[in-house]
């Protein structure tokens, strides 16, 4: 009897199903998941930069490495709030999947950052005078 009646009820009304937003809408989760990633590839980029240039010349790179770890913890700091403020899945406007990106690219960030800042580090001399190995 209860499988005829729910049968009976509109879906609707037993489940109301999550819209999806418009493909081409640009709704606040959004951007703000294209704003983190964004800053995730601005991190990438000056970590690559910091990353090159402290393999050239020992001792440099010291001011992109910070920037980069700057943006890329940003940019994954954005795109966790946006994925944690997420309260639907891919498609419904939330910037789900756009969180998950800037969360990935900030972390890359981060990451080069580290490793460029870890050379800077390492060329710099030690209380001896002597660079550190």
């Amino acid at each position: 009897m209860s499988l005829l009646l729910a049968a009976a009820v509109p879906f609707e009304t037993v489940a109301p199903m999550q819209h999806a937003a418009d493909a081409y809408t640009l709704t606040s989760g959004r951007v703000w998941s294209l704003v983190g990633a964004v800053l995730g590839l601005a991190g990438i980029a000056a970590g690559g930069w910091a990353l090159a240039r402290a393999a050239r010349r020992p001792g440099t790179g010291r001011r992109g490495g910070v920037a980069a770890l700057v943006a890329g913890v940003t940019g994954a700091v954005v795109g966790g709030l946006v994925v944690a403020a997420a309260e639907g899945g891919p498609g419904t406007g939330y910037g789900i999947v756009g969180g998950y990106v800037s969360l990935v690219v900030g972390l890359a960030a981060t990451v080069l950052a580290g490793l460029a800042l870890a050379r800077f580090r390492r060329a710099q001399p030690g209380p001896s005078g002597w660079a550190r190995s």
